[in-house]
């Protein structure tokens, strides 16, 4: 069992930085950026130093809107060295949930790039703090952010009322090592470093307090049951604003004093060229990341002999495509992580050595140091082995709480400290864990409960679907139906009917898609998870269905 360690984040860092300090902490081959601990680490601490220099506090919120540029990594270690809290923000909001995450979270500071696709960041927030034209740099007054003081912009551009990031490093000349040494030794691993918020695919974001003691630990766990060591390096093309990019990605890899590859964007070929040109032994990926990559039309052209590992997750994990990572990618110890912000995030992994059954129709064991109990849903009563109910978890790993939200917190964590995690599972006599569905998705038509991971698996084996989402779409006569989304392979082409005939005989009749919708893609959060409330309210707009 893996040991639980008490330390910060800039406590690990220092550690990896004295063992390898030769060795590469972080490369990004796109740019040719290339750092070894040693070199990363001292970044890090001129960061830190910077974050002082303007003024930054123990616990006070600093927002990172970004995507994985060189500086977020930067800033994710700096603040666990100087005390900051790190409040990470989904690429993808607008203004209206830029707004609101950064009222809630009171947040101080906000460092941000130019933007985003077709998402001008910089505009967004002239537009919610007008008063940055006239503003003095790390003095803004805005009316409508009363805590917001700082914005830092990344990049070569000067924007009025910002400072820059040179601005930063040049704040770093007035803090002195020691100065740094003293801030950090105030710190203790129970501190929360990380506020993450949830992103939204079943409601409005609730900000989780992560600690040092939550992350690392977890982090630790997460590289043994993949068997990670210094060697291995890791391409991360997930984003670091969610815990699988600073978490499952950031911090397991350097928990063991491996090498960070970061992609700044997802893009598949892209991560095809980083596991070739850097020999990669090790890649993350939520499954439609794998998908593109598998489907990408210069697959066969790079080599990607390196890799051994990496972490499936995010969402269900289609047994055809996790077959075609093991056997065209060569990932034979890849691993499947099931876990949410709430708990660090991983409750549960198969481990790089468990048998191929197991891997691909199971979301392995609970991890070491933590406990799980599948409870029948509406009591406190354990289910038998095998039987569905909730997965409820406990230990070091569950969230300090939600940020400002003592109710939220109440509702979601017992007394005796068991987080109720929402989601259906089963699990066997060998401690497997099956994800059967989530509580709010079950689909109940006309009394008879039906879960979509069931539907899904059975239509991925239809040869011309690419990919497929159920959910439930409101009803008259049974309260709800079976709608299902498909996306079909290249070049092919199919009708309702085609499909509904295929189903016949072969799942029953009530669990066949009444509706079906042909898409090329699905509404995702920016983490990779598709978000199944959209698709229904899709299903309700196009089909005329009433709530």
């Amino acid at each position: 069992m893996t040991t639980l360690v008490e330390q910060t984040i800039g406590q690990m860092l220092a550690e990896q930085a004295k063992l390898r300090s030769n060795e590469e902490a972080v490369v990004y081959p796109d740019r040719d950026l290339r750092l070894t601990y040693a070199q990363f680490y001292e970044a890090v601490r001129n960061v830190a130093k910077g974050l002082m220099g303007l003024g930054l506090e123990i616990e006070e919120n600093m927002a990172v809107w970004a995507t994985n540029v060189p500086e977020w990594i930067q800033l994710q270690y700096a603040s666990g060295l100087m005390g900051a809290t790190l409040v990470t923000v989904n690429t993808n909001y607008r203004e209206t949930e830029l707004e609101y995450l950064l009222q809630q979270s009171e947040s101080t500071t906000l460092v941000l790039i130019e933007g985003y696709r077709d998402n001008s960041y910089v505009e967004t927030l002239k537009s919610l703090c007008p008063e940055l034209e006239k503003s003095e740099p790390g003095n803004l007054q805005c009316e409508r952010l009363p805590n917001l003081k700082r914005v830092i912009l990344l990049g070569k551009r000067r924007e009025p009322g910002m400072l820059s990031w040179d601005d930063l490093l040049e704040a770093a000349q007035t803090v002195t090592d020691e100065e740094l040494d003293a801030r950090h030794a105030e710190l203790t691993p129970h501190d929360v470093v990380n506020i993450q918020y949830t992103s939204g695919t079943t409601g409005f974001p609730k900000g989780v307090m992560l600690t040092h003691y939550n992350l690392i630990n977890n982090a630790r766990s997460i590289a043994n049951n993949m068997n990670l060591t210094h060697q291995d390096r890791l391409c991360i093309p997930v984003p670091f604003f969610h815990t699988f990019g600073c978490v499952i990605g950031s911090l397991t890899i350097v928990s063991q004093g491996g090498t960070m590859v970061p992609i700044q964007e997802f893009d598949a070929e892209e991560v095809l060229r980083a596991v070739e040109k850097e020999r990669c032994t090790a890649v993350h990926g939520v499954p439609t990341m794998f998908i593109s990559i598998l489907n990408n039309p210069k697959f066969e052209e790079y080599d990607v002999s390196s890799l051994r590992t990496g972490v499936m997750a995010g969402s269900n994990c289609p047994v055809e495509v996790m077959k075609s990572v093991i056997d065209k990618m060569g990932m034979t110890d890849i691993t499947i992580c099931y876990g949410q912000t709430e708990s660090s995030p991983v409750i549960t992994q198969t481990r790089y050595d468990d048998d191929f059954v197991s891997k691909v129709e199971t979301v392995g064991r609970t991890m070491p140091n933590v406990e799980v109990r599948i409870v029948i849903p509406g009591t406190n009563e354990d289910a038998n082995i095998g039987e569905q109910g909730e997965l409820w978890t406990r230990g070091y790993h569950v969230m300090k709480g939600y940020y400002n939200a003592p109710e939220e917190t109440k509702e979601t964590i017992t007394e005796d400290g068991w987080l109720k995690t929402g989601d259906l599972a089963t699990m066997d006599e060998m401690g497997f864990v099956r994800i059967t569905g989530r509580l709010k998705e079950v689909i109940i038509r006309g009394g008879e409960n039906i879960y979509p991971r069931e539907i899904e698996e059975f239509l991925y084996t239809h040869p011309k679907i690419f990919d497929i989402q159920v959910t439930g779409v409101p009803d008259e006569r049974y309260g709800e139906e079976v709608g299902a989304w498909i996306i079909l392979k290249e070049g092919e082409h199919a009708t309702a009917e085609e499909i509904k005939v295929f189903c016949k005989d072969k799942i029953s009749r009530h669990k066949i898609p009444r509706y079906i919708i042909f898409t090329a893609e699905y509404p995702m959060t920016a983490s990779g998870k598709i978000q199944k409330f959209k698709l229904r309210e899709q299903f309700i707009r196009e089909l005329g269905t009433g709530e």
